[in-house]
C-alpha cells in the first residue's frame, strides 16, 4: 500500500508542475512576456495537484467525504459492487478541486474492482454506471459496508488507486488520485443517516458525509 506524508503538492503532479514550469522558463528567457500563457497554465497545474493535509472528525460514527467537491447525489439506489440496497452519496470535482482521494472509513478492503469504460460528464448520473471506475468493497471497523467508487469524468482520463484486498484503512487516509474532472460515488447501509444535501461543497475527510 502507498501511504506517505502530505507534501502539500501530491506527487502524481511533479512531473506536470516540472514540464510546465521549464517551458514557461525557457520561453521567459528566449521570448520575455510571450511566456505569460504558459505561467498561467504553470499556475493552474499547481492549484490542481495541491494535496494539503486534513483535520480527521473523531465521531467515531461518521464516514468523511473521500473527496473535495459538490454533492450531486444523495438518495437510495442499488449498490452493484456489494449487491444491495444502499444509500448513495456522490461528491463531483471539477478542475479547480483537490483531486487526492481519502478513505471515509477506518476499515478493511474486502474487494478492488477496476472497471473500463466512457468519459462523459461526471456531474451526469449515468457516469456511475457508465464510466471507467474503479470501486472499493470495504468493510468498516464497526462491520458495515461501505463501498467507495473513483469515477473518470469528461476530462479525466487517469485513475490511480494504491491499495489492494486486505489492506487496512485508517479513515482519512491517502488511497487514490483521479486527474482532471471527476467523481466518487460512496454507498452505505440505508440505515446511515445523511449529513448533506445536494448543492453542498464539501472537503475531503474534514466534511462528515454520514452517520452510521
Amino acid at each position: 500500500m502507498n501511504n506517505y506524508p502530505h507534501p502539500i503538492i501530491a506527487r502524481e503532479g511533479w512531473p506536470f508542475l516540472a514540464i510546465a514550469i521549464t517551458a514557461s522558463a525557457l520561453v521567459t528567457y528566449f521570448f520575455g512576456a510571450w511566456s505569460i500563457p504558459l505561467w498561467i497554465i504553470s499556475v493552474f497545474v499547481l492549484q490542481f495537484f495541491r494535496d494539503p493535509a486534513r483535520t480527521i472528525p473523531q465521531n467515531p460514527n461518521a464516514v468523511l467525504s473521500p473527496a473535495d467537491g459538490r454533492i450531486v447525489v444523495v438518495e437510495k439506489a442499488l449498490d452493484p459492487y456489494a449487491g444491495r440496497e444502499a444509500l448513495k452519496i456522490s461528491v463531483f470535482m471539477n478542475v479547480f478541486n483537490v483531486h487526492s482521494n481519502r478513505a471515509p472509513v477506518d476499515g478493511t478492503i474486502q474487494t478492488v474492482n477496476y472497471f473500463p469504460g466512457k468519459f462523459v460528464n461526471a456531474d451526469l448520473d449515468k457516469a456511475s454506471i457508465e464510466n471507467e471506475r474503479n470501486a472499493l468493497v470495504i468493510t468498516a471497523a464497526n462491520g458495515q459496508t461501505v463501498s467507495c467508487v473513483q469515477v473518470a469524468g469528461l476530462i479525466a482520463r487517469r485513475i490511480l488507486c494504491y491499495v489492494h484486498p486486505g489492506d487496512v484503512l485508517a479513515r482519512g487516509q491517502r488511497y487514490g488520485f483521479i486527474r482532471f474532472g471527476s467523481r466518487v460515488d460512496v454507498y452505505l447501509p440505508l440505515t446511515a443517516t445523511p449529513k448533506v444535501v445536494v448543492g453542498d461543497k464539501v472537503s475531503a475527510t474534514e466534511t462528515i458525509l454520514a452517520e452510521f
